[in-house]
């Protein structure tokens, strides 16, 4: 197998499993509607009865307290406390650009929401989330560097326990606060719960060729980035560490996040133990809970206590993400090639920082690469030239010898020895770039940073070419390579080629106009180094012919 055709195979072999994907795949079974909302387990100590967080129903509306920032917009309902809306205000909705992103959510059948809530064995009465908050305002507006929000529960059995959360500007990362008084005559050993809650549908705008992962996620230190899916919690499937006093337990999607952190790169660590601190993944009733529980120290009477737990919720920006805690740029779905996306992410970065432009970061990342293995597509390419030139004495030798077969193969094996041509020659230096491009193809695929990067023309990165233009530019180059290709000795491959171009710019119209525009330059240098050297494989042949 020549290497035209490892080249034809492989990217047909891509091209029918995104086809595949989009139109003939089984579309996963739908999850059923959330008709209750998940309940928080047991906390990590056998004397806290699991009963006091059992649910019977979604998420009661109550008041809602709204807070505005600079870059969020937030919904907190008096029951319980929740975070139950949070819109990006730096951040177009995935189907109707002229409305706002919003993480959470708790509208029609969607259900995504954190909350929070303190269970202690024999104090049923401490707050949960369907406890009823009173809120000083209904309205806050961040004025300074931050803004508190200050939710009061009713005092019970001598404990007054107040939540509150700190919302600071330019931030994503929301600090929430329980603030403990024991009036009582008896210490008061709790434990408190932070948790996220979603249904188990796809993100709103997630498109079958971009998808990627939906679902929990824990991070420790020791353990490192463990996901787990929503099917395999239904089937009580899914190893992740349960137990640790570092890392984040979230939810995780395409280009967004939400994470509990248990300590924080800047800030006090909140377990004191990884004995006093729990991961928790499970489905509830149709939903999926992503849990840390933490042992809260005991507050002896007449004493008072805090617990302070960050929530990050917001865009996966890896210059964000990588200041918030260990392992949170994790989140960034790259699958199983992230071993070649993240470093070639890491690189786009700085490119970006020398020209604070995506579109050119991902050109000058697309030359970086393609210098890299430039003298590996050479070798590539210097068989595929000589192979061109023996294009006319191949179907020559296919004329003389007919239908016989063998007797064909064999001359063409001599040709080929007496030529000194390997037609396997350009076969291994592609075998060894398909990964690190398809890493680049994660890298720019899951990268939040393109959603909204302007471009000349295009105002969009992540959406597909509004006029098209890249994907036409993408048929243009793919036809144009196949003349300087050597012509397949089959005709049926031949019919291919010409195919090949027409079908994967259609695909290409679907794209995100950040991925069209790296294989757009990447065609573009292909072509100039294969007509560079095809120009020097004929100029040495003339040479030798002179000579």
């Amino acid at each position: 197998m020549d290497s035209k055709r490892l080249i034809i195979f492989i990217v047909l072999s891509f091209g029918i499993l995104l086809l595949w994907q989009e139109y003939f795949a089984p579309k996963p079974p739908a999850k059923p509607a959330v008709q209750q909302q998940a309940a928080a387990t047991a906390a990590p100590h056998s004397d806290v009865p699991s009963a006091q967080l059992a649910d019977s129903a979604k998420p009661v509306k109550g008041q809602r307290v709204v807070v505005n920032t600079d870059v969020l917009r937030a919904e907190i309902d008096t029951n319980g406390g929740d975070l139950r809306s949070l819109q990006l205000l730096k951040h177009d909705g995935a189907v109707d650009a002229s409305k706002r992103f919003e993480l959470f959510t708790d509208k029609g059948e969607r259900l995504y929401v954190a909350q929070t809530g303190l269970i202690a064995a024999g104090n049923a009465a401490l707050p949960t989330h369907k406890t009823v908050f009173a809120a000083e305002k209904a309205e806050y507006q961040l004025a300074g560097d931050q803004v508190e929000v200050k939710l009061t529960a009713p005092a019970a059995n001598g404990v007054q326990v107040s939540k509150v959360y700190t919302f600071k500007k330019g931030s994503y990362l929301i600090d929430v606060r329980y603030d403990i008084v024991n009036g009582g005559s008896t210490p008061l050993s709790t434990t408190a719960y932070f948790r996220l809650l979603r249904d188990g549908k796809a993100p709103e705008g997630e498109g079958r060729m971009a998808q990627t992962f939906t679902g929990p996620a824990v991070y420790t230190h020791d353990g490192k980035f463990q996901k787990v899916k929503f099917d395999d919690l239904d089937k009580g499937k899914g190893e992740y560490t349960k137990n640790a006093d570092n890392g984040w337990v979230g939810m995780v999607q395409h280009y967004f996040g939400s994470a509990w952190i248990l300590k924080p790169l800047e800030g006090k660590p909140v377990c004191a133990n990884a004995q006093s601190c729990q991961f928790l993944l499970e489905p509830k009733n149709g939903a999926y809970s992503a849990a840390a529980l933490v042992t809260v120290p005991t507050v002896a009477a007449g004493q008072s206590t805090s617990l302070t737990v960050p929530l990050y919720a917001g865009p996966l920006e890896y210059n964000t993400v990588t200041k918030v805690a260990e392992g949170l740029d994790l989140a960034k779905d790259y699958g199983m090639v992230h071993i070649f996306a993240s470093p070639l992410f890491w690189l786009l970065t700085k490119l970006h920082a020398l020209v604070n432009n995506w579109g050119w970061a991902i050109i000058l990342l697309t030359l970086t690469v393609k210098a890299v293995f430039y003298p590996l597509t050479a070798a590539s390419y210097r068989s595929m030239a000589k192979m061109k030139v023996l294009a006319p004495r191949l179907e020559n030798l296919k004329q003389q010898y007919g239908d016989d077969r063998m007797k064909f193969q064999q001359a063409v094996m001599e040709m080929y020895k007496t030529e000194k041509v390997n037609p396997l020659g350009g076969c291994l230096p592609m075998l060894v770039q398909i990964p690190v491009f398809i890493g680049l193809y994660w890298a720019l695929l899951a990268s939040v940073e393109l959603r909204q990067a302007e471009w000349l023309y295009i105002h969009d990165l992540a959406r597909p070419d509004p006029f098209y233009a890249l994907p036409l530019i993408m048929a243009i180059t793919m036809f144009a390579q196949t003349f300087l290709n050597p012509p397949p000795a089959d005709p049926m491959q031949a019919k291919m080629m010409k195919i090949m171009p027409i079908a994967f710019s259609v695909m290409f119209f679907f794209f995100p106009a950040g991925l069209v525009l790296y294989w757009v330059v990447n065609n573009l240098l292909s072509i100039t180094q294969q007509w560079y050297v095809n120009q020097s494989i004929e100029k040495a042949r003339k040479a030798a012919l002179q000579s």
